[in-house]
């Protein structure tokens, strides 16, 4: 069956497990409404179940576990609004499940290890984020996760993160020089302490996507530092900075926006954003009550939280620019 939809966007969210990847879907929901929204988890495509890996000696960041032709065929025909019949991939049993019917949706979103990584995926793909995690803040996350919720022991928790370094860089990490931004999480350089949970966030953007524009601090295509503490902005020691400037990544020209340190009063946020420019907001202080909308989410009061709805209302942007250029002109 076709819809009578006239464009669906597709867009990527790229990264390791345990990188902020749900929380980021989430933002988005907001941004374009559940209903208009269809999340597909690429672990459906998983090709072995969890048996069969161990069977094989492989790890599910591998390609030889995952159906990329299946993967591809799929997406594609949702692209093309058609509905599709898709695997399931079961966390609880490791096994695959019966599959479900998928209607094609105004944007379709596939999440996961590998929405980068084959050419033919990669190409349906209209707007893509890479959510990289550095392995410091990476190994704190998830001790902090996997000791406190699952009770497992720290000598389990790096076992497990040391078994997929392997694979992690093989496969998933080079997916970073396809993706249109990357949101860099790395530890603070404010303060020499490796316990502090002060993060450092980089926003490095793409330069000449098609309906992208990158966001910039004050003067587009400068170099900036900013400390922006003080009367119109509170802040603990050791304060925040920012920076915005060109660089290069993967041989890529980029601009890159960054935030270390943490905000005290996600109220005064209004401030930060009144500096930044090309933002994709639809009016005044949007940034900021998407932001306060859900103080309670991981990373709200440092850049991982300003980044990804940054990110967010540009997808939104390319979005509209998508479906408007699909429209009927105007007489």
């Amino acid at each position: 069956m076709t819809t009578d939809l006239d464009r669906v966007v597709i867009i990527g969210v790229a990264g390791d497990s345990g990188c902020g990847k749900s929380t980021f879907l989430r933002r988005l929901a907001d941004l374009f409404g559940e209903q208009f929204m269809t999340v597909i988890c690429l672990d459906d495509y998983h090709s072995l179940d969890r048996q069969g890996r161990k069977k094989a000696g492989v790890t599910a960041l591998n390609p030889k576990a995952n159906n990329f032709d299946l993967m591809y065929e799929q997406i594609k025909a949702l692209k093309e609004g058609k509905a599709i019949d898709k695997p399931i991939y079961n966390h609880e049993t490791g096994m695959i499940d019966p599959p479900e019917r998928i209607e094609p949706n105004k944007v379709i979103v596939i999440e996961g290890l590998h929405p980068l990584y084959d050419e033919r995926v990669r190409s349906l793909v209209d707007f893509s984020v890479y959510l990289d995690i550095s392995d410091e803040v990476k190994i704190k996350w998830k001790i902090q996760r996997d000791m406190a919720e699952r009770g497992h022991s720290y000598e389990d928790v790096i076992a497990s993160i040391n078994s997929r370094k392997p694979d992690f860089k093989a496969y998933i990490e080079p997916q970073r020089e396809y993706a249109d931004v990357v949101i860099q999480v790395l530890p603070t350089q404010l303060i020499d302490d490796k316990n502090s949970n002060l993060l450092r966030v980089r926003l490095i953007q793409k330069e000449g996507v098609e309906n992208f524009e990158p966001v910039y601090l004050f003067d587009e295509g400068s170099t900036i530092d900013w400390r922006p503490c003080g009367r119109k902005l509170t802040c603990a020691y050791p304060g925040i900075k920012m920076f915005y400037g060109p660089d290069s990544f993967y041989g890529h020209e980029v601009s890159i926006l960054e935030v270390d340190g943490q905000f005290d009063n996600l109220e005064e946020m209004i401030y930060i954003e009144s500096h930044l420019s090309k933002t994709g907001t639809t009016h005044y202080g949007e940034m900021t009550e998407l932001l306060l909308q859900h103080k309670d989410y991981p990373g709200s009061n440092n850049g991982t939280g300003l980044f990804q709805v940054l990110v967010g209302l540009k997808m939104r942007e390319t979005y509209e620019k998508l479906t408007l250029a699909k429209e009927p002109a105007q007489v």
